[in-house]
């Protein structure tokens, strides 16, 4: 085979690769897909019950894209977010925040800000399923530091093969299934700092 042919096979599996898995709307259905009847929806194979309303402003502390694993199908970006005083720049910028493996991870150089209780339940990781591709396209376009307003439900995703994600009911809990799991039907951006 000659240089020429094997730098066009590379080329079109590396094309093919980055088409697939960096599509940005990939998983993200029209509001059309979604088969929706009394708070249940089907969506990509996933059936999607919805737990309770979820609604509020946030200033998203950090944002992580994910494009491997079964989670990023249903929901392909996590922010974390913070509400009351881990709002508050003057607060959360003491800190320092990251994501890794939809978990949210944050600690203090000397001592916290604010008590250590109120970070814990004033912020949390919040797994984002995009109702339409358009909310898709917005959520993609928010940054870390805005202040957002989310509307949408809380909701337990399940596969015909018993795999199941659930969100988090509470405010108050933290570490493994803390995290909210969000039907985002709504969001817009409220300032930018």
């Amino acid at each position: 085979m000659n240089r020429f042919l094997k730098y066009l096979i590379i080329f079109a599996i590396g094309f093919a690769l980055w088409s697939y898995w960096l599509k940005p709307d990939k998983g993200i259905s029209d509001a059309a897909d979604y088969q929706t009847t009394a708070g249940s929806h089907q969506f990509n194979g996933y059936s999607m019950t919805n737990l309770e309303p979820y609604t509020g402003e946030f200033r998203v502390l950090s944002k992580e894209n994910y494009n491997f694993g079964r989670e990023s199908e249903i929901s392909p970006v996590d922010f974390a977010l913070g509400w009351d005083k881990m709002a508050d720049p003057q607060v959360y910028q003491q800190l320092s925040i990251r994501q890794s493996n939809r978990w949210y991870y944050w600690r203090y150089e000397n001592a916290p800000p604010i008590p250590v209780r109120e970070i814990e339940t004033h912020s949390a990781n919040t797994h984002l399923i995009p109702a339409t591709k358009a909310i898709a396209k917005q959520l993609a376009q928010i940054d870390q530091d805005n202040l957002i307003y989310l509307k949408g439900q809380l909701v337990e995703v399940k596969s015909s093969d018993g795999w199941t994600w659930r969100s988090s009911l509470s405010r108050e809990d933290t570490g493994g299934g803390a995290c909210e799991l969000m039907l985002v039907e709504e969001v817009r951006v409220i300032s930018n700092l």
